[in-house]
């Protein structure tokens, strides 16, 4: 067999793999001999069929296959041998050069690339912090409480104001015209809590049971049905029933209600307090990552294999045709989304993803057996049963490869803030968890 390597433009390289046709016609009625034994066909019993029907029936198919082995064995050892190391599978045109004898191809494909990166003594990361106080726990406790409220009807004379429950008929019209989605009846919401325009919510405030109403409401430019986006429309809308909200008191029963052993609000408090502590490392990590990532993209130079951007936009669209099926669009398809969509995601994804493995290697940032440990107790600590969790990560390949990841990940960014600038930025609580 010979080989010849050649380097075209950037990363692309082009290998020259010639076989020989005497060998694949050798293996490919050998491959056919084998079928013999097993394959069914009309008319005759197995082990019996000829082996002119079967080449006739077969001999293609098994050729190719004959072929694409060959084929990937020789480029595996041409690449070994060139001390090549190859981005994605190879694209492989059939030459014709006249001679019957052997079977010429060449393989196109990318290399990995060079990776430079720069130093981080004038690379600037911020550093996100957050407090958890008091007033984070009691805006905690605050929505646990709403979360256990009940609801009773006001009286007929009773106007309805904010935190208040309504039951309405509403209809809303373009120039006259009803719209989709625009009309409903025995709806309910809850007024002050955004699950309405802002418009439709302060509209409802002061009425009572039995009142109507009519008062127009201008959607935003961004609103996600296009027919109204941007449009003013004439709403009527009929209150029919109001109910009043009430809170629990923040009592030993409610706290006992939470599952707090002792029944005691000291208790609740700190056990409220170590599950914030927990969140807010969890997001705060997230942020100050990103913060390195980004850091690390500015400070490295490299050519992206264009072939590994076109798999990562591949996946980007699975996903999101699998999410909109999800979310009840089940027609929709991955030609139906533009590729330019998702086309600076996948780059930037291929790109740090190869800058964080060079850096890894350089200066041995793998996980370690502790670390992977260390990680799974913590993500098993806000758990009833921790154990379970534990082994829940431990016996699922693709959960520890998930793991492995999040732990070099973290390995990667306290490796650069040791280095670099660090910009300490304290960061709000309520900032922290509205993303």
């Amino acid at each position: 067999m010979t080989v010849t390597v050649e380097t075209l433009e950037k990363l692309e390289r082009r290998i020259t793999l010639s076989v020989s046709a005497e060998t694949i016609n050798g293996e490919t009625n050998a491959r056919l001999k084998q079928l013999t034994r097993t394959t069914k066909v009309d008319g005759f019993r197995p082990g019996k069929v000829p082996m002119s029907v079967m080449s006739k029936r077969f001999g293609r198919t098994v050729e190719n296959e004959v072929i694409n082995d060959s084929l990937g064995k020789a480029f595996a050892r041409a690449t070994s041998e060139a001390n090549v190391r190859v981005a994605g599978a190879p694209r492989l045109i059939e030459k014709n050069t006249g001679d019957a004898n052997q079977l010429t191809f060449d393989a196109l494909f990318e290399v990995f690339p060079e990776v430079k990166i720069g130093n981080f003594d004038d690379a600037e990361v911020d550093r996100f912090t957050t407090e958890v106080d008091e007033a984070a726990i009691d805006r905690t406790l605050g929505i646990l409480r709403k979360q256990r409220r009940t609801f009773a009807v006001r009286g007929a004379d009773e106007s309805a104001v904010e935190s208040d429950r309504v039951t309405i008929d509403f209809e809303g019209k373009l120039d006259g015209e009803s719209f989709e989605f625009g009309k409903a009846t025995d709806f309910q919401f809850v007024i002050g809590e955004g699950q309405m325009l802002e418009t439709f919510d302060q509209a409802v405030r002061g009425m009572k049971v039995g009142e109507s109403k009519t008062f127009p409401l201008t959607f935003p430019e961004n609103y996600q049905s296009k027919e109204v986006a941007g449009k003013e429309a004439d709403f009527l809308v009929t209150i029919k029933v109001i109910e009043q909200s009430n809170l629990p008191e923040l009592t030993d029963e409610f706290a006992r209600s939470l599952g707090i052993a002792d029944g005691s609000l000291e208790s609740l408090r700190k056990d409220v307090r170590s599950n914030l502590e927990r969140e807010v490392n969890n997001r705060i990590q997230v942020r100050n990552k990103a913060s390195v990532m980004e850091a690390l993209i500015k400070h490295s130079e490299l050519d992206v294999p264009k072939v590994l951007v076109d798999d990562e936009l591949n996946r980007l669209l699975e996903n999101a045709v699998s999410e909109m099926k999800q979310r009840g669009n089940s027609a929709i398809t991955k030609d139906q989304i533009p590729p330019s969509v998702f086309l600076p995601q996948a780059e930037r994804r291929v790109r740090l993803g190869l800058v964080v493995g060079e850096l890894v290697q350089q200066h041995s940032l793998q996980a370690k057996p502790d670390q992977l440990h260390s990680h799974i107790q913590e993500l098993a600590k806000s758990y009833e049963k921790p154990a379970e969790v534990v082994a829940y990560y431990l016996g699922d390949r693709q959960r520890m490869a998930d793991v492995e990841a999040a732990v070099v990940e973290s390995n990667v960014a306290e490796f650069v803030m040791t280095r670099a600038k660090v910009i300490d930025k304290p960061l709000a609580f309520n900032d922290l968890m509205a993303t």
